[in-house]
């Protein structure tokens, strides 16, 4: 399969370019050099003929591939504006900084050393997934940071296929209306998204894993704090006074079911999860996330934490303990149930480059989550990158090109169903 170098160029400049998220951060993006790759893309987006490129003071940036369909044709004016969208931010816990894209052009099938240190080993034995990679191009870091394919892969890919509507005129297309966020790595991706000015009817975040896949399902998610008041007093006299507000919240997170938890589920299995733990014997809080991909199984979790509560009470009579739960979001599938067509198209786009489409759940969120409750029904499409979030992040080129390919024919699809 024939493979842009161009698409490998953006994808390397993008990738050199730090824009690691702060989860810690109030400010809105949470780090400001998320803006220099956004700027970046105003420009690159102007150059693919999307002259109304621009960044807002929040630092989204949108732009608009205006329909070429003629007059006459059995689309025009009826083709919906569709949306792609990509986030620029990388994982906060992992360095972002000096990024030094390596190519491993005709990947031999063995394992990949990653240069800047050489204990980060891509070991062929533990990576299914590169057994099918042989004789391709892969981009790595090496070593010393992530790559940031998640999301810079996704991207570039939409940049690319811009690019090549823009420049391939006989190829007919409706509106398509282009957003790039920060911050989604941090859970805030759409926290000032302007739906309204973004205009789209329905959209697709291009921020998956493996090819060929495409997930229409999320996490219901929601984040609870429970917060234990005790009593301090001098430890040398404590006998019968003292109520150790870290032993209680300690003795209510290991009386939690460990069978619901993250590193013993999988699938379609929720799990309670301890976050953070602060506090002193005076007061501890402990902070969870709880995530299961229906709300009853959310409901269920919850009572769960709720129910260890009360039984703390009973054994702690003068600690004073609640849990505070508050919603993050909820699965996707809830609304593009009500629009099957959306992810319908996205699956015919994926057969078209000769993958076999991999409807899949997300064990987490996405901005398409969030802008689905928003009123734009969002499904996720591969961008090929695999190991998200870590050193041994890789993506192979020719994955990255079949996901370019998956956009084209998207656009192909959404002019053909959109005759008289």
């Amino acid at each position: 399969m024939p493979v842009r170098e161009s698409l490998l160029d953006r994808f390397c400049r993008y990738v050199r370019v730090d824009t690691q998220s702060s989860a810690t951060s109030s400010s809105y993006p949470s780090t400001a050099k998320q803006k220099d790759l956004l700027r970046i893309l105003v420009d690159d987006l102007k150059a693919a003929g999307l002259a109304d490129a621009g960044m807002d003071e929040h630092g989204y940036v949108m732009a608009t591939l205006p329909a070429n369909l003629p007059q006459g044709h059995p689309s025009f004016g009826r083709v919906p504006v569709i949306g792609l969208l990509g986030h620029v931010d990388t994982y906060f816990e992992v360095s972002g900084t000096g990024v030094k894209p390596q190519v491993h052009r005709n990947y031999d099938g063995g394992d990949l050393v990653l240069p800047g240190d050489p204990s980060v080993v891509i070991r062929a034995a533990e990576e299914p997934a590169l057994a099918a990679c042989k004789g391709m191009t892969i981009v790595t870091a090496d070593g010393t940071t992530l790559l940031g394919a998640d999301d810079k892969a996704g991207v570039a890919e939409i940049l690319e296929a811009l690019s090549r509507l823009h420049d391939d005129p006989a190829r007919l297309h409706g509106p398509i209306r282009v957003a790039f966020t920060p911050d989604e790595e941090v859970g805030r991706g759409t926290e000032h998204f302007d739906v309204t000015k973004f205009g789209a009817t329905c959209a697709y975040t291009v921020d998956g894993s493996g090819v060929g896949e495409l997930e229409a399902e999320t996490f219901c998610a929601d984040s609870a704090t429970l917060v234990v008041s005790g009593a301090d007093v001098h430890p040398g006299y404590a006998k019968g006074k003292m109520i150790n507000a870290v032993r209680v919240a300690a003795d209510i997170v290991m009386s939690l079911p460990q069978h619901r938890t993250p590193e013993t589920t999988e699938g379609r299995e929720g799990y309670l999860h301890p976050t953070n733990v602060t506090g002193n014997v005076s007061e501890a809080k402990v902070s969870f996330i709880v995530r299961d991909f229906a709300e009853e199984g959310l409901r269920d979790l919850e009572e769960t934490l709720r129910a260890a509560v009360t039984w703390a009470q009973r054994k702690y009579p003068g600690a004073s303990v609640r849990v505070e739960v508050t919603e993050s979001y909820r699965n996707m599938r809830y609304v593009l149930e009500q629009h099957p067509h959306v992810a319908d198209y996205a699956e015919e786009a994926i057969k078209r480059t000769g993958l076999t489409p991999k409807r899949a759940s997300i064990r987490g969120g996405t901005d398409g989550a969030r802008l689905s409750f928003m009123g734009v029904p969002t499904p996720n499409l591969f961008d090929g990158s695999m190991n998200f979030h870590g050193k041994k992040e890789y993506v192979p080129l020719e994955w990255m090109e079949l996901a370019v390919e998956t956009l084209l024919h998207l656009s192909d699809i959404w002019v053909e169903r959109s005759r008289n």
